[in-house]
Formats: structure tokens, sequence, C-alpha cells
């Protein structure tokens, strides 16, 4: 999908990421809209990361991202909140590392 939209001569917002704990009634849902999935899949672990993108016809070819954050997303994600809480802008770049 990432290639389509550069070939297509696109800049700018190529998807946007909505998280989400109820992932399987989403994607149902988009479905039953008629959404097509261009991407999905899922990274392992004991509690895998599933994902899933979504396009209608746009002019901007921009597409969805669906993400289930209740697997090790969630936890991963916490780690770079916390990370940035009281950040003061020195040491741009951090590693955030497993826990």
């Amino acid at each position: 999908m990432y290639m389509e939209f550069l070939d297509a001569g696109r800049e700018g917002l190529q998807h946007m990421s909505y998280w989400s704990k109820d992932y399987q009634s989403l994607y149902d849902r988009a479905l039953s809209l008629g959404y097509k999935v261009g991407h999905e899949g899922q990274i392992g672990g004991d509690r895998p990361l599933r994902l899933f993108r979504i396009q209608k016809a746009h002019p901007s070819g921009t597409v969805i991202e669906i993400s289930d954050i209740s697997g090790t997303k969630e936890a991963f994600f916490e780690r770079i909140r916390q990370a940035a809480v009281d950040w003061d802008g020195s040491r741009p770049i951090r590693e955030v590392g497993r826990r």
C-alpha cells in the first residue's frame, strides 16, 4: 500500500492509525460498511499485535489503520508515554526498549 501511494505520485499522510481494544468488532463493522482490507497482519508474542488497513476510493489515497492496543502494543506505547511526560526537549533520541 505504501508503494501504491508513492507510485500514484502522492505525498503526505499515507495512513492514519486508530487504536482499539475492540478490534474484532471494528474489523467486522468496516467490512460490513464496504471497506476493503488492503493490508492486515499480526506481530507475534503471547498477546500478538493485530492490525488492518482499510481503504475506500478517496482522492488523497490516505488509508485508515485499526490497531489492536490490547496486546503488547499497549505496554510499549505506555513506556513511550511515560518517557515523554516530563521531557524537557533534551536528548531527542532515547532508547525505550523492552521490559
